[in-house]
């Protein structure tokens, strides 16, 4: 009998506790969301005026447009370290953790994050001199390659060289600056690193960009995912289906331009619910129905978020690679919408 009482109210805390997050961010009145030190180039960008930009600030953004229709004047970026996200999010002092985050073991079970599905893989990728005509890694089969000595770089480029029957004489190096010095100096055939370093490598600091290419093939991937806080299931939901959403509006090519004409005219069942015109996708979580509608409006779907800061329209062109839709060939997916 004990028992059952007990289980009874640790149920009803848990219950009144899983909508905190999302009751504190209401009252306030904003959103707490991570910056960077607004270095993070392509992510988390901060200009000479103090104006952010970049993709993991934009996921803020929307986040803040389905809570307050609009994140204009409901939104506030607090610029964190990596270090200082996990006491700052457990603190209070941010909301949510939207700062390109592995998605780790420990990280789950030890700092005590709940973890969304991930919204970006962080590809590993070659980049090489473009005279040398590379298409696929196998290619620089024979050659040279810069490494950073002591990270997981080395791994991934042994793992994959193996497992695809090609070898790479390594030129180790200390210091990021001095391995990128020498790859344009010409004294190896390629570096390796995360797609977006290498697109910002070749866009921001090398000489002449067309002398260097990001070689098509994912070498390696860290899976990046949105972090709140543990015990508030609620708000962890809020987080994970907002990224679903924004990838079902791609999925159905719905863009902040024409997303008032398919409101007024859905296609399905599925998109009137998404977009509010039937209700229901908003009381789930303790939102109004046009949450998602607010979103797609402000910030649009997942493709125009990437090609904006990251990919066709922004000066670092990245390529989706596996960041694409299931459907061209990448990762992924809408959860199902019923």
């Amino acid at each position: 009998m004990l028992a059952a009482l007990a289980t009874m109210l640790w149920s009803s805390a848990a219950i009144a506790d899983s909508g905190d997050t999302l009751k504190t961010v209401l009252e306030r009145g904003a959103l707490n969301c991570t910056g960077h030190n607004g270095s993070y180039l392509g992510m988390t960008e901060i200009d000479d005026q103090g104006n952010w930009s970049g993709f993991d600030i934009d996921l803020c953004r929307a986040l803040s447009a389905g809570l307050f229709g609009t994140s204009e004047g409901h939104l506030e970026i607090v610029p964190l370290s990596w270090a200082q996200r996990w006491p700052s999010l457990q603190s209070g002092d941010v909301d949510v953790i939207i700062k390109t985050t592995g998605v780790t073991l420990s990280r789950d079970t030890e700092v005590g994050l709940a973890f969304t599905r991930p919204y970006m893989l962080n590809s590993v990728n070659y980049m090489t001199h473009t005279k040398l005509g590379v298409e696929k890694p196998s290619d620089l089969d024979g050659g040279t390659i810069c490494l950073q000595a002591g990270t997981t770089f080395e791994r991934y480029f042994a793992a994959h060289s193996e497992s695809n029957d090609y070898s790479l004489k390594v030129v180790p190096f200390e210091r990021t600056e001095e391995m990128k010095a020498a790859f344009e100096a010409g004294r190896c055939d390629a570096i390796m690193d995360w797609d977006l370093q290498l697109a910002v490598f070749k866009e921001t600091e090398a000489a002449n960009p067309d002398d260097f290419m990001i070689v098509p093939g994912t070498i390696a991937a860290e899976p990046v995912g949105i972090a709140t806080r543990q015990g508030d299931a609620n708000w962890s939901d809020i987080n994970n289906w907002m990224l679903s959403f924004l990838i079902m509006a791609e999925e159905e090519n719905i863009t902040r331009e024409n997303v008032d004409e398919v409101r007024a005219n859905p296609p399905s069942a599925s998109v009137a619910k998404l977009l509010g015109t039937t209700p229901g996708i908003g009381e789930v979580f303790g939102l109004s129905d046009d949450w998602v509608y607010n979103m797609i409006k402000e910030q649009g779907n997942y493709s125009e978020i990437w090609d904006r800061n990251i990919g066709a329209g922004s000066i670092y062109k990245l390529e989706r690679g596996v960041n694409a839709l299931v459907r061209d060939g990448g990762v992924h997916f809408s959860l199902i919408l019923d």
